[in-house]
């Protein structure tokens, strides 16, 4: 499991956002996988990162997110987008072909329910709305009766 499957979403697209912004300095490799930085953090504090590619859960950071934690904060993540600019690209690539998956698959439901929807019979139909209703949150039925019936 690589080092951004391990990472939040949030600190992944913070990282991003700190590679992007140049908040890495002194970026050195020490081996085939290990690289340290200073990472220029919020309000002018400044972070030791250590990154460890081949074992990622042995990356450090000494900022508060992850100091004395086995956590890939968004520090860990900004040096792993600076060591690899191209990661960045496949990153962004698999975030797009996620979200495109997920639309079409949204898509297909609403298609199934529509479908669903139209074969149902009018007795069915009125149940269903009456379920719906009653045990639905309460703002649903409030709107229904505000804005259909009228009061």
């Amino acid at each position: 499991m690589g080092l951004i499957d391990i990472a939040s979403g949030n600190s992944t697209w913070r990282g991003l956002d700190y590679c992007k912004e140049n908040k890495v300095s002194n970026y050195k490799k020490i081996s085939e996988c290990e690289y340290q930085a200073i990472l220029n953090g919020s309000n002018n504090n400044k972070y030791n990162v250590f990154m460890d590619i081949e074992h990622p859960r042995k990356s450090k950071c000494d900022c508060p997110h992850a100091k004395d934690r086995r956590v890939i904060c968004k520090h860990i993540v900004a040096l792993y987008f600076t060591a690899f600019p191209k990661e960045v690209n496949k990153f962004l690539k698999e975030v797009e072909e996620a979200e495109k998956e997920y639309e079409e698959y949204e898509e297909e439901l609403e298609e199934k329910m529509i479908k669903y929807i139209k074969s149902m019979s009018k007795s069915e139909l009125q149940e269903t709305v009456l379920e719906l209703l009653y045990d639905g949150p309460e703002w649903q039925y409030d709107r229904f009766i505000r804005y259909k019936v009228g009061y």
